[in-house]
């Protein structure tokens, strides 16, 4: 098996690293020995949260960590951009809530698939965005 470190940054400008983060969190996910749906749950998170960075900040930052915690074990991943922030998080946390044209599904529906889900916003200044699964 290859050698996962235990923090690793990645830059999100395209699509295609919006894939190849995806990928980098199964690797540290199996490495952490995460069962498939929970995987899974990460990789979706991810997948939405990286594409909402692409899509309304023009790209940004992911940062994958293993974390341990109060004995428990689990996979961190942040999400940090420069982009135009969020305006009303209240509002963009409403299931069915979009300000552009997708589903409304994105912040909620991946605040669902994780245990830890922690955002903040600055209008202007960007969004950071924190993940965790825990086994």
């Amino acid at each position: 098996m290859t050698l996962i470190p235990k923090r690793e940054r990645f830059p999100v400008t395209c699509a295609q690293e919006i894939v190849a983060v995806r990928q980098r969190v199964r690797d540290h996910a199996t490495f952490l020995g995460f069962n498939r749906l929970d995987q899974t749950k990460l990789m979706t998170a991810t997948s939405e949260l990286a594409r909402n960075m692409l899509d309304y900040a023009g790209g940004g930052t992911v940062f994958i960590e293993q974390v341990e915690a109060q004995g428990r074990r689990g996979l961190q991943i942040t999400f940090e951009d420069q982009g135009p922030g969020i305006a009303d998080l209240d509002l963009a946390m409403q299931d069915g809530y979009t300000s552009g044209n997708g589903l409304g599904h994105g912040l909620p529906g991946a605040k669902r698939l994780v245990n830890d889900f922690f955002i903040s916003s600055r209008v202007d200044e960007g969004t950071q965005i924190v993940i965790v699964r825990w086994m």
